[in-house]
């Protein structure tokens, strides 16, 4: 199998950010950085970030700073510090215990937006860091309690621990991997339609790993329990983060065994081989492309142009 390397960086990969990590436990650092004027926080609503220009097709992410970011911060919602840009501290902050966060902010600043519905026309650095927040703040609002004696945690590292006073145990923010792949055999590629995707979408195969598995193995898995096909060589291309809600995408080509498709009707809806031509004009073939923000789409793109 040729080699397939990835043409340019995946959505939400690139962060411009520092994570300074040593200094997540420096008391006195965290205290003035959360004090400091030119500290940028980063609000995140309901898994919503804040932009504005998104109605106009320009969309834009949202920083906070100075006298707004204080109020913010009043607000009471959990926060956590992301790291650092250039000198300046960034801290993402959660809004979600407001039903309506807007009047908290000047009438200019826009609203809240699922990121995945404009990441493709965002900065690309803006974009990861709106992602980290996303993810992070996710966290922070499911793991309130200890998961091994139900005790109510106590915030740690900036945000980046939930210690329990119980039991002592420490809980670290939590990245689900998943393998997701581009199955191909004699120039043709495996795509399937899931029970969630839209009407005429087709993408690659994915999973989330099992305890005890590799990566490879994980691939071979779900492949054939999705659609009874038989892998053999496999092949990294890259990784993306994926905080929708909290999984680590890592991206695959797999050499297919086999070409017999067995559905399994769980799981998909419908799965195929197409040819590169199909895939270079499906709406001349009635069938959709993942989102362009999607690693899905990168192997896709990626392979086609190796083809």
């Amino acid at each position: 199998m040729p080699l397939i390397l990835a043409s340019r960086p995946n959505a939400y990969t690139g962060s411009p950010l520092d994570r300074a990590g040593h200094l997540r436990e420096d008391a006195g650092f965290i205290a003035g950085a959360l004090a400091h004027p030119q500290t940028l926080f980063v609000p995140v609503w309901r898994a919503r970030n804040l932009m504005r220009g998104v109605a106009e097709g320009r969309p834009e992410a949202v920083f906070l700073a100075g006298e707004v970011a204080g109020a913010v911060r009043m607000s009471g919602g959990p926060w956590a510090f992301l790291g650092l840009k250039g000198q300046q501290a960034v801290f993402a902050v959660d809004l979600s215990e407001a039903e309506d966060p807007l009047p908290l902010l000047p009438p200019d600043l826009g609203g809240f937006t699922d990121l995945r519905t404009v990441a493709g026309l965002l900065a690309p650095e803006d974009a990861s860091i709106l992602a980290h927040a996303r993810g992070l703040m996710y966290w922070r609002l499911r793991h309130r309690f200890c998961g091994v004696c139900g005790t109510a945690c106590e915030v740690r590292g900036a945000g980046h621990v939930m210690a329990c006073p119980g039991c002592g145990a420490q809980h670290f923010p939590r990245t689900d991997p998943a393998v997701i792949m581009l199955v191909h055999r004699g120039g043709r590629a495996l795509l399937g339609r899931s029970h969630r995707f839209a009407a005429t979408m087709f993408s690659t195969l994915a999973g989330f790993v099992e305890p005890g598995e590799s990566l490879e193995e994980a691939v071979a898995r779900e492949v054939l329990e999705e659609t009874g096909v038989r892998i053999g060589a496999v092949q990294y291309h890259s990784s993306q983060p994926w905080p929708f809600p909290a999984s680590i995408m890592l991206g695959f080509y797999a050499e297919a065994l086999s070409e017999d498709i067995t559905i399994d009707t769980t799981e998909l809806q419908d799965a195929r081989w197409f040819t590169p031509a199909q895939l270079r004009d499906p709406d001349a073939h009635g069938f959709a492309l993942p989102r362009l923000d999607s690693i899905a789409r990168r192997l896709i793109e990626d392979w086609m142009a190796a083809a």
